[in-house]
């Protein structure tokens, strides 16, 4: 985990400085296409007699085949983009929008680089290079610095440019491809290149202004990502990826190659429940309610929880259950909840839910979409919620041949961004996994979940007299009888009931490993005797693996911070969520309680119980559906020998 720089401000005066040099870009300049090929622009107006009608040439000398011989093009994207809302001779308030927004973006990006150049020396570089004194020794590290900067501008100015044109965007959507032309000599060139690619784009793609804002944005994320790939394996980064700027006067943060949000929450227009509504699920209810308040303690300054860092934080969970248990009830239940503290800290709250509608026939699209979605949620300047229903349904196993390669990219997505090298858990957001049926789900996927909500809905008498009364409503007059409203949903004593009927396992596999490891070695209360249980685990199931075990320590200390931060220190943000971010941490840390061995087998039991259970099912469904396969296979042969015969 990383906790992210102060962030240094990026003075007006440097950004303006740069606006003569950004306008002279958007004016015009010749580029050589170096790795792109430039687009069929044959409807494009002459500038002059002939040129760009011709077809490029090539050369039939030996050895010089497969050298570029591309043309020099002018490039004039103030008059691209003028051109491109039809035949009014005026500049619309959105053309002059994306001319002001690609101005701006190119005069920050060209401030960053200077900003770079001093503090990774190569500004003294250029100056020895200018004055013909640079040694030997130093060019390597020269053309290093250079490519460093040339990415760090190119992935700036595409940063901003989605940032700061995102309010424009509309409901329409543009295929810009991939983009090519990234250039890393210098800059200047990057620029250059990238400017090119966008213009050809935007000739290409665009027939009104709806069009243009949508491919200007599109080519501005294809960008980002394309640079944040190539600096991965580049060199000379440390004074780009190792600080962070702040612009106040567009409120655009810039962290490295991590793109900029915009911190607006969603709107929801979902049905909310109270937690009184959700009947049963006691442990999932209990936990999701500690969830939405752990939440709140983000600091928005420094960017993490406490509880991110002190441990306990649930980042990704699974909840399972059958049709009709409740699943999207506490949905609603914890999306509401989030919301009114939201509201009462002044947060801004995100909720987003990727469905099945997000699995597109276009190759590498559902990719996209499960990359975006990750990105919202994640997005640190907002209070995040992201939930996955039916996961089963959208993310596919992999090497199952009745997935689709839309399903295959969403389960390489959520398996990176869940538990990936690059995963850095902020303590913002949380992100929810749910699934009737989640033997389905791929185990590697349903393995990075965190936490495990087992969603089994009413269980008692007295939960199904309390949901018949719930869902009646008021407009009877039947009478209660005798029956203590909602006394059973008291969250407390129904959790630690639940908590206790873990000190022994619930499936009859698991149950088996216990009693003999039990048998052997006695209770299991050290962690030898704790671990012994662990390993003859795994000997019953191969996949219970050491991730397995990150899961259930993570669960132990969720349970370390099982206690209720105070109602009004959600409902009074001075008392809690207006302090700094070491006055919530020491807050927070006074509330910890100590670990026992009570909890830690309680958890290896939950946990151990989900899988097998999982596995047990999976395991079912595929022998019935081999024995379904054979018994066919059975019938067709015998038909087809009656049939012979």
């Amino acid at each position: 985990m990383s906790v992210t720089s102060d962030l240094m401000e990026l003075r007006e005066e440097d950004i303006r400085k740069h606006y003569d040099a950004a306008v002279a870009m958007l004016d015009g300049f010749d580029h050589t296409p170096r790795i792109a090929k430039g687009k069929d622009l044959t409807a494009a107006p002459e500038r002059s007699s002939g040129i760009g009608t011709r077809r490029r040439f090539r050369t039939t000398t030996p050895g010089l085949v497969t050298r570029s011989s591309a043309r020099p093009e002018g490039v004039h994207l103030v008059e691209r983009i003028e051109g491109a809302g039809g035949n009014d001779p005026l500049v619309s308030p959105t053309q002059a929008s994306v001319q002001h927004g690609l101005r701006r973006a190119l005069a920050i990006a060209l401030a960053v680089g200077e900003t770079f150049a001093e503090a990774s020396g190569l500004g003294d570089l250029k100056r020895e290079n200018l004055a013909g004194a640079l040694g030997a020794d130093k060019k390597s590290a020269f053309s290093e610095l250079l490519a460093a900067e040339a990415l760090a501008v190119n992935h700036v100015f595409a940063n901003a440019t989605s940032f700061l044109l995102a309010p424009l965007l509309s409901e329409t959507q543009v295929e810009v491809g991939e983009v090519e032309e990234v250039l890393t000599d210098n800059a200047q060139l990057a620029l250059h290149g990238a400017l090119w690619e966008l213009d050809q784009d935007i000739a290409a793609l665009v027939s009104d202004e709806d069009r243009l804002v949508a491919c200007v944005c599109a080519f501005a994320e294809q960008l980002m990502e394309k640079v944040a790939l190539r600096a991965q394996n580049a060199a000379q980064l440390g004074a780009f990826v190792g600080a962070g700027w702040k612009v106040e006067a567009d409120d655009l943060t810039i962290n490295g190659f991590t793109p900029a949000r915009a911190a607006k929450g969603t709107t929801l227009t979902m049905s909310f429940k109270k937690p009184n509504e959700v009947v049963g699920n006691h442990i999932a209810k209990y936990q999701a309610m500690k969830l939405a308040k752990m939440l709140m303690a983000y600091d928005f300054d420094r960017r993490l929880n406490p509880f991110a860092e002190l441990g306990g934080f649930i980042f990704t969970f699974m909840g399972d259950g059958a049709p009709g248990t409740g699943k999207t009830t506490l949905i609603q239940m914890m999306a509401g909840l989030i919301n009114d503290y939201c509201q009462v800290a002044g947060y801004a709250f995100r909720y987003q839910n990727f469905g099945i509608d997000n699995i597109d026939s276009y190759q590498g699209k559902s990719g996209q979409n499960a990359k975006a979605f990750v990105q919202n949620v994640l997005d640190p300047q907002v209070i995040g919620f992201g939930t996955i229903d039916d996961i089963d349904q959208i993310a596919g196993k992999r090497g199952d041949r009745q997935s689709s390669a839309g399903q295959q990219e969403v389960t390489a997505v959520f398996m990176e961004a869940f538990a990936g090298a690059n995963t850095v858990v902020r303590g913002n957001c949380t992100f929810g996994m749910f699934s009737n049926y989640p033997e389905n789900v791929d185990d590697a996927l349903r393995q990075r979940a965190g936490a495990r909500f087992l969603v089994d809905g009413p269980q008692t008498r007295e939960d199904y007299i309390d949901i018949l009364a719930l869902l009646m409503g008021k407009n009877h007059d039947i009478a209660l009888g005798e029956h203590e409203l909602f006394e059973a949903q008291m969250i407390q004593k129904a959790v630690a009931a639940s908590f206790e009927s873990h000190n022994r396992p619930h499936e009859e596999g698991l149950l088996n490993v216990f009693d003999r490891v039990h048998g052997q070695v006695g209770d299991l209360d050290t962690i030898a005797k704790m671990g012994t249980y662990l390993k003859a685990i795994q000997e019953a199931d191969p996949r219970f693996t050491g991730r397995a075990i990150k899961n259930i320590t993570d669960a132990v200390k969720v349970r370390a911070m099982d206690f209720e931060l105070p109602d009004e220190w959600m409902e009074q943000p001075e008392l809690f969520l207006a302090k700094d971010y070491d006055t919530k941490k020491a807050m927070i840390g006074e509330l910890r309680l100590p670990i026992t061995t009570e909890m830690v087998v309680q958890e290896i039991n939950r946990y151990a119980d989900s899988e097998f259970r999982y596995a047990d099912k999976s395991d079912e469904v595929a022998i019935s559906n081999m024995v379904r396969d054979m018994q066919r296979t059975e019938a067709a042969k015998k038909r087809y020998l009656e049939g012979k015969g």
